[in-house]
């Protein structure tokens, strides 16, 4: 009898631990399902990089289905399109892309130059005298000046507006909130790398991406007039991190540090350190001991997920927190 009982437990257990699994199955079943439908019936808002990305979540946040193009560390400048990325050009109702020549891939533009809402950010900045070239060609990494990215909210949020019009003080009143907040970042920013001394605040990086960022937070005010600015920035590469270095951009590299005292270089999350380490080797040649920082910044990418910045804040914050602790000379550096 007690042998029947204890089996019959047994079965009662079993019989309510499956109701409850299946129970808890079709629960999360039916909201994932139904989740998945409210997506669907959003409008699809696809950027093409993760600044741009960032910008428009805080501007549309639950309004909108997000999705982002490129992504990781993946070089925006060469990137072709893999498997999916021509259905999700075609299904958006926007794009949200960069422009200035960034996005230069031939798969990439021949479907964002056919879309009906292709909407290229940075080249809708009013102050089109800010705009930087290098060796003729209009330099693309505006995010990395505060001051000037925030001038895409006003486009974005007319275009949110424009697609869904009932909503539009909700993207208004998200639009103001993100410029104080960017405002808030690019004075933080300002007043943190201003206060290491200015025969110290030189950057050495791998490609062209930092001369917004260098011209903006790196210069003295007066240098900014007369691009004196220029001479606080230099890499061995240019706009695209994906041509070839000389021997003429080296030597360019190398005099810049010895004139300017400089003794540590920075790495790129997205990019190989060898132009930096061939660098370092021919200092080292000439008598000068050169670094490379053992932190890497980001300029075309935020990093792959949960391995780099969260958001454009966390970017800007992450590249001026490392420059300010490595430019000390105490630290202690990659060899």
């Amino acid at each position: 009898m007690g042998f029947i009982s204890v089996t019959k437990q047994k079965t009662l257990f079993l019989i309510s631990f499956f109701i409850v699994t299946i129970c808890i199955f079709v629960f999360f079943t039916k909201n994932a399902v139904s989740k998945q439908s409210v997506d669907q019936n959003k409008f699809k808002i696809l950027s093409t990089i993760a600044m741009v990305d960032g910008i428009a979540k805080e501007i549309g946040k639950d309004k909108f289905s997000f999705d982002l193009l490129i992504k990781g560390d993946i070089d925006p400048h060469s990137y072709e399109l893999v498997k999916g990325d021509s259905e999700k050009l075609q299904d958006a109702d926007i794009i949200l892309y960069n422009g200035l020549g960034l996005e230069h891939g031939a798969s990439v533009m021949y479907h964002i130059q056919k879309h009906p809402m292709a909407i290229p950010v940075a080249e809708s900045i009013v102050e089109t005298s800010e705009y930087l070239f290098v060796d003729g060609i209009i330099d693309p990494h505006l995010w990395m000046d505060v001051s000037l990215w925030l001038q895409i909210i006003d486009p974005i949020q007319e275009a949110f507006s424009k697609l869904d019009p009932q909503n539009r003080e909700f993207y208004l009143q998200n639009s103001e909130s993100l410029k104080s907040k960017l405002r808030a970042l690019h004075e933080e920013v300002f007043q943190l790398l201003q206060s290491i001394p200015s025969d110290q605040r030189y950057l050495v990086t791998s490609h062209d991406a930092f001369n917004y960022f260098s011209r903006r937070y790196l210069s003295e005010p007066c240098e900014m007039e007369d691009d004196k600015w220029r001479n606080r920035f230099i890499a061995p590469e240019g706009l695209a991190p994906d041509g070839q270095m000389s021997i003429m951009d080296i030597k360019l590299v190398i005099d810049s540090l010895l004139t300017n005292n400089v003794s540590v270089v920075f790495p790129e999350s997205n990019i190989s350190r060898s132009s930096l380490q061939k660098i370092v080797s021919v200092c080292k040649k000439k008598g000068k001991t050169v670094l490379i920082a053992k932190d890497a910044l980001y300029g075309d990418t935020m990093g792959s997920k949960h391995s780099g910045p969260e958001s454009y804040e966390e970017m800007i914050r992450h590249n001026a927190r490392v420059l300010k602790r490595n430019l000390n000379p105490s630290e202690v550096y990659e060899k």
